[in-house]
């Protein structure tokens, strides 16, 4: 990490020599909060014929509201970034989550799907940027040798999200109403206002702080180059979790049934990488992004060639899963080569995220339409996890050269 970098994070750290358990309580609160976001996110996949029905629209219309939600996130993260540069983090961090819990609140009354799909749009605004400020957050905490660390713990709201938040949410709404379902995230969203303005000290805008600066961001091939990484390199990840339920019953030939246990094992294996990615992005961020793509490549090829064993199908979703683990140190690469726009680079990189989810399920669907089974997904995603590997490589020749010149 360079100097400037380490002044930038020291200049605009929340709290000075934090005792352990205030890092564990500001953790905890902002965990909660990336646990809400992801239940809220994902919850509506299993709910989608609930919702088709009550607006008496079909299925794929329904779809239109994950969309909607993605595309808010998309847009949100830059925009919330910049407009909000001369805020402090504590208060910015305290308007996300009143803006996603009112959104998902008010989903919950929707009268009309029209309403539904705006109101999930709404709701996706404050995602991007809830995370980046949050990771920025955990990072100022802690020392420099624990940032990844602490970032992947913010993180790990999110994965636990896909492994019980989702679960739960999607099994209310199923025996109460759907409409339970947002009531329920909303209530988490305000849960987490509560915990982080109990436990998150108030901080201070740093001198300097404009839009101007945090517009800086864009002119540095190095932030463009990570959300590239970041964009193209997971969308495997999603071009195979979007059609796993596909690939479960019509390749390897399971019931139904086995469904929410595959999806389970991807989420155990986002869990997995997640922890292990956090330590590993510690010891070396760079090495570990390459060194998950090139796995990643791997683990996509293998699971194209032996989808249709269930054994290997379950092993293969769980590898996959363990992907997740380059997330944590792409997030704090972030930090360090935004120098001082660090909250626009920070949330963009949800962005980019976003980006990636739409067009890994993009690819994947297209090479389905071709006439390929669901596992050939595998392949899209070595595909692009290489192209991600590609991208990767630019920019450590890129950073080396500037350092010789």
């Amino acid at each position: 990490m360079s100097d400037i970098t380490a002044d930038v994070i020291d200049s605009q750290s929340v709290i000075e020599a934090p005792s352990r358990t205030a890092i564990a309580l500001v953790t905890l609160a902002l965990a909660v909060g990336s646990f809400g976001i992801g239940t809220g996110e994902f919850v509506i996949m299993g709910l989608l014929p609930n919702v088709a029905d009550a607006f008496g629209v079909t299925t794929p219309q329904a779809g239109h509201v994950i969309s909607a939600y993605a595309l808010g996130v998309v847009v949100g993260a830059p925009i919330i970034a910049i407009l909000a540069a001369k805020m402090a983090r504590r208060t910015l961090l305290l308007l996300m989550m009143a803006i996603f819990a009112a959104g998902n609140i008010s989903s919950a009354f929707a009268p009309t799907f029209e309403s539904f799909a705006a109101l999930r749009f709404i709701t996706g605004l404050p995602h991007g940027a809830y995370f980046g400020v949050a990771a920025l957050v955990a990072a100022s905490m802690v020392p420099v040798h624990r940032r990844v660390r602490a970032v992947g713990q913010v993180m790990l709201g999110l994965t636990i999200a896909t492994l019980i938040g989702t679960p739960i949410a999607t099994f209310l709404g199923q025996i109460l109403n759907w409409r339970a379902a947002f009531m329920m995230v909303g209530g988490i969203g305000l849960a987490t206002m509560l915990l982080i303005a109990l436990f998150l000290p108030k901080d201070r805008v740093e001198e300097g702080a404009s839009i101007t600066r945090e517009l800086g961001a864009l002119k540095r091939i190095q932030v463009w180059l990570t959300l590239g990484i970041a964009a193209v390199g997971f969308g495997g990840m999603f071009s195979v979790f979007s059609y796993v339920a596909t690939t479960t019953t019509q390749v390897a030939g399971l019931g139904t049934a086995m469904v929410p246990v595959v999806l389970a094992l991807f989420g155990i294996g986002m869990n997995v990488g997640n922890v292990v990615g956090s330590r590993l992005g510690d010891l070396s961020i760079k090495g570990t992004i390459g060194g998950m793509m090139v796995f990643n490549v791997i683990v996509m090829t293998l699971f194209s060639l032996t989808a249709a064993n269930p054994v290997m199908l379950c092993l293969c979703v769980f590898l996959i899963g363990c992907g997740f683990a380059a997330c944590p140190a792409v997030q704090t690469r972030l930090m360090d080569v935004a120098a001082d726009a660090q909250t626009l680079a920070a949330a963009s990189n949800h962005s980019a995220f976003n980006i990636a989810n739409a067009l890994g399920a993009w690819l994947g669907g297209m090479v389905i339409a071709w006439g390929f089974t669901a596992a050939a997904t595998g392949y899209v995603g070595a595909v692009l996890s290489v192209l991600g590997l590609g991208v990767f490589g630019i920019s450590v020749a890129l950073e080396r050269n500037s350092r010789s010149a």
